[in-house]
């Protein structure tokens, strides 16, 4: 519950930090390892977390609209039904994480690892996704409608309707 919006956490260890419902809002964490942190409900709304480091760390329920996790390390991060809605995950590493019931409408996941990921019923609506890495991921009930999928990986991913990989396939993607 700690209010640290617009606080300047640049480089900042918070490794295993419990910051539940903390208001982290337009926060600058710039290259701040919070591996394993504990961010269930967090506010971190318009928070710039450039190559920040949220590998293992919790946070469902957050909301993340409208970030910069550009190159941020999420790699096993759960994030089910966080909204990360217009969030800037360009680049990040979101290996094998947790974003069933995410909010990922017009994100930019251009470049971003996704590679087993569970995206299961996430919203990736106008989200852009090129070049994307989405090997094995799970994508079983999640709306790709509008998403810019071009030269996205998509093989062995699973979970994807007829109609969706006809679309992929109109695409040219992988």
């Amino acid at each position: 519950g700690a209010i640290l919006s617009w606080a300047d956490l640049s480089g900042a260890k918070l490794i295993k930090a419990i910051l539940s419902e903390a208001d982290l809002s337009g926060a600058i964490l710039r290259g701040a390892n919070l591996s394993g942190a504990y961010l269930s409900g967090a506010d971190l709304s318009g928070a710039k977390l450039i190559k920040a480091i949220l590998s293992d760390a919790i946070l469902s329920d957050a909301i993340l609209s409208w970030a910069d996790l550009s190159e941020a390390k999420l790699i096993k991060a759960i994030l089910s039904e966080a909204d990360l809605s217009g969030a800037d995950l360009s680049g990040a590493k979101l290996i094998k994480a947790i974003l069933s019931d995410a909010i990922l409408s017009d994100a930019i996941l251009s470049w971003a690892d996704l590679s087993e990921a569970i995206l299961s019923g996430a919203d990736l609506n106008a989200a852009i996704l090129i070049e994307a890495n989405l090997k094995g991921a799970d994508l079983s009930k999640a709306n790709l409608k509008g998403a810019d999928i071009e030269d996205a990986i998509f093989i062995n991913a699973t979970g994807i309707t007829p109609e969706q990989e006809q679309d992929l396939i109109r695409q040219g993607v992988d």
